[in-house]
């Protein structure tokens, strides 16, 4: 009888967040994974023992097999860099980046020669949303995307938003504009509707609850390091 796999030691920056909380829940829950501790700004107080203040103070704990980024910027980007720069593959889904600051994390990956993963959307619906919108573009090229969140969405237009507009321009769409709404009672939700001559089709998919992520955050964190050194793009990768 073979024996059993030791489980995958996990850090989470940003792990006091709202989305934070539902990875280290998701985390605890998942025997393939165990929460080794999660970083925190120094906005948030330290009052859960699993809370540290730095990168260097989580691996004072322990090795890690994964980071997952779930923090707002600029501790996102400080935390994935120090992350790859130590040879720890990271997932992130949080907002915010930039195609520059992306590219000199994937150098960065590429030369400690670990993988890290960019996640616009945890929710697998939403996976399939994206990969359906850019199908139809491909027949339909005139389209908007409408995307909406909760009202303290810092960035917009959405990760998820540019995201499809860009794989829906690379399958022959003329350029996507987007619409961004924020509002109080919204979660995560995108419609992309497409017009033709005497017809419109509509793709729409919905966050009810910020539970959708769980189990797109699980399959991130089981799949990442599977994946070549250097940065990727889309949850689908690891489905």
């Amino acid at each position: 009888m073979s024996e059993a796999r030791a489980p995958l030691r996990v850090g989470i920056a940003g792990i006091a967040g709202r989305l934070g909380r539902i990875a280290a829940d998701a985390v605890r829950e998942t025997d393939a994974l165990e929460l080794v501790g999660g970083v925190v700004s120094e906005r948030t107080a330290l009052d859960e023992a699993a809370y540290v203040r730095s990168l260097d103070d989580l691996l004072a704990r322990g090795s890690i097999d994964v980071l997952l980024d779930v923090a707002t910027q600029p501790g996102s980007e400080r935390w994935t860099r120090e992350a790859v720069s130590h040879g720890i593959p990271v997932v992130s889904g949080s907002s915010g980046w930039n195609e520059a600051t992306l590219d000199e994390i994937g150098g960065i990956a590429a030369e400690k020669r670990v993988p890290a993963l960019f996640v616009p959307n945890f929710a697998i619906g939403a996976v399939v949303m994206m990969r359906v919108a850019a199908e139809i573009a491909r027949t339909f090229p005139h389209a908007e995307i409408v995307e909406m969140h909760h009202d303290t969405k810092r960035d917009a237009p959405s990760g998820t938003a540019k995201v499809t507009a860009k794989r829906m321009e690379a399958a022959g769409a003329a350029p996507v504009v987007i619409h961004s709404v924020r509002l109080p009672g919204l979660v995560a939700h995108q419609e992309v509707i497409f017009g033709s001559r005497g017809e419109v089709l509509t793709v729409r998919h919905d966050s009810l609850s910020r539970e959708s992520f769980a189990d797109g955050i699980v399959a991130a964190l089981r799949g990442v390091r599977r994946l070549p050194p250097g940065l990727h793009v889309g949850l689908e990768l690891v489905l």
